[in-house]
């Protein structure tokens, strides 16, 4: 049978349903509505006309008069497969024009053996017969072009799917997947009892309960993929449906309600493999986008490291806020290019300028400032990569203090509204140069807005510090690099088999960020709460498995041990020991110990002398006395805290 259809996929279909069989068809079955009322007539009022001559005259007309009307409707010009009712909707206009021309036929011959009564009845009959089986042939057409055309798209191997749940968007996804090449959906699946003969879009719900009745359904219906309609459905289904669909090779696929931008590229296409960012995610966070948008609309407002991770993603969602100007400011170009490009695309309306520019030079800093006079300014420009600061303490004091401290004076300097410093949850008791250097950043910024509070400094900047964890995706993060490692084989490397991170999605965090800039008063420390913490080596198997292979057979992983200055586990960012609640439960205030302002000053000072002098050793033992908290591990700077401590 297989064969037949791709036989007849070979013949092109549609070429031999083109528009003059249709017509053809068309004619017939009206010629054939007039003869069948005319019988009718004949049997009601017990006609019997001497000549057969009357009644050819009257089939002739009938089939005159309907070429004429559809021909003048195009009737035979509708699309089978496009057909809808409004278009159907021709046929009654063609039937009534046709019993319009055959009235005037029955007007024009006095002797027809049909008049009076007898001839309304006919007229009528015709009518109806003509439009009802018009109607019923072309449905016919339809449902045999569906029948067809769709074995003849599984003959050319398009994969069999299942839809999971049977809500309104996984319904719907059935005829989104219609006109999908790829899929071919076969029904729905549910886990659960089955309810009896439940039917959704024409298409089957298959219920499952055990491994044993998921092999079963979809051994019975060849079944190629599971699609999820909902990230939701995906994390309760992790460790059951998931990891049935592993075992037996089936693929499991995602569908966004929206398009995403994945590694600097708007992706538009209707379904997806999913991915692990998926099934780490929690549910959606309720925001409130009026008062969010209410803040920023209208408004000038400053991204610096807008072409990272966090800061392209700031960027997109200010786009979608009313901003009068979004002014992005990075020293990385071909990443701004990049980001130009997505926004010329995705928001044609949005005035934005990209300056390129490094926090580091003041001189750069103040032209953007005293060029575009920025109301708000987003400082998400950071070194951020441990192993990499430990080796580079200069540069990362440079970047992470100095360029925060230029940004913030700029900032009091052309009367900023609100600067919102994105911050990290390393800066809790760090242990590392990088998350040090983000901790004197978030005690300098605080120190000042807290000196402007007082009267002790001239400003009216508002000053918030926000701090979360791993974002998932981000540059340079540990899932893109799984992913490379993956598709090359393996091994998989993680450094430690008890490490583990808490994580959130990046929109996520930008959300979290845009919330608290709004809810701030000033002079905050916001961290938010990351969920449960996640095992590394855990989340590596997840991702082998979700790539279809076997962690330990088809793909190794290694351990390499801890890197300089990483943790093993993280801080937990947000309890009711070490912050305060906001009207957000997602969002709570760090107690953190406040700084004098000039005590700032002078320990960013000296550090930044330090730094651009390469005297690591005592830029260290600086960091160390201003944040006692410090205490490095792993790390060649353990020496520095047993002489604090001697």
């Amino acid at each position: 049978m297989r064969k037949i259809y791709s036989l007849i996929a070979g013949l092109r279909l549609e070429r031999y349903m083109n528009f003059r069989i249709v017509l053809v068809i068309d004619l017939l079955v009206s010629v054939c509505a007039t003869l069948l009322s005319m019988l009718l007539v004949n049997l009601l009022f017990d006609f019997h006309p001497d000549a057969w001559q009357p009644a050819l005259v009257w089939l002739g007309g009938a089939f005159a008069a309907s070429f004429v009307w559809f021909w003048i409707l195009r009737t035979y010009r509708i699309i089978i497969r496009h057909s809808t009712l409004r278009e159907i909707s021709r046929f009654v206009v063609a039937s009534v024009g046709k019993v319009f021309v055959l009235w005037i036929m029955a007007m024009s011959l006095p002797d027809y053996p049909v008049q009076g009564v007898a001839m309304s009845m006919l007229l009528l009959l015709d009518f109806l017969l003509t439009m009802v089986l018009l109607t019923l042939i072309r449905v016919c057409m339809i449902i045999a072009y569906d029948i067809v055309s769709s074995k003849i798209k599984n003959s050319k191997g398009r994969e069999t799917a299942l839809i999971y749940g049977i809500d309104d968007k996984a319904s719907s996804l059935v005829r989104t997947m219609q006109l999908n090449a790829t899929y071919n959906v076969v029904g729905f699946i549910m886990y659960g009892d089955a309810e009896k003969n439940q039917i959704i879009q024409e298409k089957r719900v298959f219920n499952f309960k055990t491994e044993s009745d998921f092999r079963h359904v979809v051994g019975a219906h060849r079944v190629d993929s599971i699609i999820f309609a909902h990230r939701e459905d995906a994390r309760e289904e992790e460790n059951r449906l998931i990891r049935y669909s592993n075992n037996f090779g089936i693929k499991v696929l995602y569908s966004p309600s929206v398009e995403e931008v994945i590694d600097g590229r708007v992706m538009r296409q209707s379904v997806r493999a999913i991915k692990i960012e998926d099934l780490l995610g929690r549910p959606e966070i309720k925001i409130s986008m009026d008062e969010i948008e209410s803040n920023f609309s209208g408004k000038t407002v400053m991204v610096t490291g807008a072409a990272g991770s966090i800061g392209s993603e700031l960027c997109r969602q200010l786009a979608t806020f009313g901003v009068r100007s979004l002014i992005l400011y990075d020293n990385a170009e071909t990443p701004m290019h990049n980001l130009r490009l997505e926004l010329e695309e995705r928001y044609p309306d949005l005035s934005f300028i990209p300056v390129i520019g490094d926090v580091r030079i003041v001189q750069r800093l103040d032209y953007a400032f005293r060029k575009f006079r920025p109301q708000v300014v987003f400082h998400a420009a950071a070194y951020k990569h441990v192993p990499l600061m430990e080796e580079n303490p200069c540069e990362a004091v440079l970047v992470n203090v100095a360029g925060s401290r230029n940004v913030a004076d700029k900032c009091i300097e052309y009367d900023v509204e609100k600067m919102v410093m994105i911050s990290t949850d390393k800066a809790v008791n760090p242990t590392n140069i990088m998350g040090c250097t983000k901790r004197l950043a978030e005690i300098y910024v605080q120190s000042l807005g807290l000196a402007i509070e007082q009267g002790k400094a001239a400003g009216k900047t508002k000053f918030v510090t926000t701090r979360f964890g791993n974002v998932l995706g981000s540059n340079g993060s540990v899932i893109p690099r799984f992913r490379e490692q993956i598709s090359k084989g393996g091994p998989v490397t993680v450094t430690h088999p008890e490490i583990t991170r808490f994580f959130m999605t990046i929109p996520e965090a930008c959300r979290l960020v845009m919330e608290a800039a709004t809810m701030s008063t000033g002079n905050q420390i916001f961290v938010f709460d990351m969920g449960e913490s996640v095992k590394i080596a855990h989340l590596a198997e997840r991702m082998i498995e979700l790539a279809g292979f076997e962690p330990g057979k088809d793909i190794n992983i290694e351990y390499t041990g801890l890197r300089p200055g990483e943790k093993l586990y993280e801080e937990v960012l947000s309890n009711t020991e070490n912050t305060l609640p906001t009207p957000h439960d997602r969002i709570r205030i760090a107690k953190v110990r406040e700084y004098e302002w000039m005590d700032a000053c002078h320990a960013a000072d000296e550090l930044e002398r330090l730094s651009r002098a390469v005297e690591i050793p005592d830029m260290v033992r600086l960091m160390k006395h201003t944040v006692p908290e410090f205490k490095s591990k792993n790390s060649r700077f353990e020496e520095y805290d047993k002489e604090i401590n001697a």
